[in-house]
Formats: C-alpha cells, sequence, structure tokens
C-alpha cells in the first residue's frame, strides 16, 4: 500500500481587525479581541484528533495575550512567525524587514521556549519585487517559508505550486505554498481563506490526493476568525469585506473532515524529514 505524505495544516494567528492595506490602523480594545477563544477552540479541535499544526503568530498579538503562545505549545504544535506588526512586507524597506523579524522572534522564542525557523508574510507579500526579504530570511536563521502563493493578484499563478528550495547568495531557503487547484479558469485558492468554506469537498480532497500521489504534501491556512461566524467585521467596502472575511460560516465541519480523511502535521517537521532524506 502507498504511504501518503503527511500534509500541513497551518493557522495565521491575528484576529478579526488585522487587515492589510487599510489607510489607518483600527483601534480596538483588547476587551474586543476575540482571538484567544477561537484559537482554543482549534486546539480542542486538533487535540480530539491527535493533529499537530504550524500556528504563524503576529508578534502584536503574544504581546496583547500572554500566555497564548505557551498554551498553543504545550498542545505539540509548531510556532513560527507572521511577523509583527501585520505590515506587508513590500510596505517595508529592508532594515525594517530585519528589525520586525528579529524583535517578533524574541517574542515568540521567549514565550514559547521553541527556536523559530518558518516565516509567513501577512496577505502572502513576499513577491518577486521583494527578492532581499528571502536573502533576510536565511540570514536571520530562518529554514523556511511560506508566502509565496500560486494566486493572482496576490502571488505569481505561475508560480510552482509543491514546495522547492529558493537558491541565493547566502544558502537556501525552503518555499512551501498553500494548495490551490488548477482549472480552467487558473489556480483555484482551495487551500484555505473562504474559499475552503465555499469549494465543493470533492474538488478539495481530490486536489489533496493528486499532490499526495505525486509525493508533495498540501498545505492549509486557517484564521482563527473563521471558526466565529457571528464575530465583529470592520466597516469595508463589500468586494474587500467578502475578499477578507467571506460568508458568514464556520469553518470548523470542513475542517473536522480533513481531520478525519487526511494525514496532517507540523511545516518544520516536513523539512526536517525532507533535510535528512
Amino acid at each position: 500500500m502507498q504511504i501518503h505524505p503527511v500534509n500541513a495544516l497551518t493557522v495565521d494567528v491575528e484576529d478579526w481587525f488585522h487587515i492589510c492595506g487599510l489607510s489607518q490602523e483600527p483601534k480596538v480594545d483588547s476587551a474586543e479581541w476575540r482571538v484567544r477563544s477561537n484559537v482554543t477552540k482549534l486546539l480542542a479541535l486538533f487535540a480530539a484528533y491527535n493533529v499537530r499544526a504550524t500556528f504563524f503568530v503576529l508578534g502584536c498579538v503574544a504581546e496583547g495575550l500572554p500566555g497564548l503562545l505557551s498554551q498553543i505549545a504545550s498542545a505539540g504544535h509548531e510556532i513560527a512567525s507572521h511577523g509583527h506588526s501585520h505590515r506587508m512586507v513590500t510596505k517595508l524597506d529592508p532594515q525594517g524587514f530585519r528589525d520586525e523579524l528579529r524583535h517578533t522572534r524574541d517574542i515568540l522564542e521567549s514565550q514559547s521556549g521553541q527556536k523559530i525557523v518558518g516565516f509567513r508574510a501577512p496577505q502572502w507579500s513576499l513577491t518577486a519585487a521583494t527578492p532581499w526579504a528571502f536573502e533576510i530570511l536565511k540570514e536571520e536563521g530562518y529554514w523556511y517559508d511560506s508566502s509565496l502563493n500560486p494566486l493572482p493578484f496576490i502571488g505569481n499563478p505561475k508560480g510552482p505550486r509543491v514546495p522547492y528550495k529558493i537558491r541565493m547568495t547566502c544558502g537556501e531557503l525552503w518555499e512551501i505554498p498553500p494548495m490551490v487547484t488548477p482549472s480552467v479558469f487558473g489556480n483555484l485558492a482551495t487551500g484555505g481563506g473562504w474559499e475552503l468554506r465555499l469549494f465543493p469537498q470533492r474538488i478539495i480532497h481530490n486536489t489533496i490526493r493528486e499532490l499526495n500521489d505525486a509525493g508533495a504534501p498540501a498545505v492549509f491556512f486557517l484564521h482563527p476568525r473563521e471558526l466565529d461566524p457571528a464575530g465583529p467585521r470592520l466597516r469595508l467596502s463589500l468586494l474587500k469585506k467578502f475578499a477578507t472575511y467571506g460568508p458568514r460560516s464556520d469553518v470548523s465541519p470542513r475542517l473536522e473532515n480533513l481531520l478525519r480523511s487526511f494525514r496532517f502535521g507540523t511545516l518544520r517537521d516536513m523539512v526536517e524529514q525532507w533535510e535528512s532524506a
């Protein structure tokens, strides 16, 4: 019998008001934060299926919610960096990006007790226009990035769909893209966001099997707010609101179906396995 590769569930630990591209950062009182309760729901669901995941945590969330990282790490999950301020990398210069990386890593490592080796940029904002960012990640000791999304508008629709190495003068860095499904309309974002809640499960499962049969993992991404359909939302244009939040539906049933049907592990474990092969 063929043993399929282990897939990955990743969580971008940010709250309902962490939205890129706003003219002014919203001021939200800490009493209105909902990320802790939603992460707790996720942890309970993962524990029920004995699944370990990778949590890309914002430094500002870790600072604002002491104890959250230890709660995640003590459950056996990987902690990785999502930056500190939720600013897009394209809005930072190289030194600003390095400073955010270092500041966030210090916070995450001190609170979790883990070495931070993975990074994901807010809104997939590492691109071919920011080649210096990959160099900095490598120089700062990161093993992998998961920011290059093979989609139009927020990535490169012709980019690889499977993990690969980015080769630079300072070394190599693993790039691990999220799952997409090829179609006549281009790649579909079936690996996360509102698309994971909207597209038929048959399409999602078929894409996982196609990747696994080719020896590649399927990588999913979630936001804690997707377990909280009744939660608050910022006042945005209709298009931006739907692109950000999607329909008011709970991802839990879809997620539980995936947990029952496929094997999952952390991105760090995957990279360690690839490096030792």
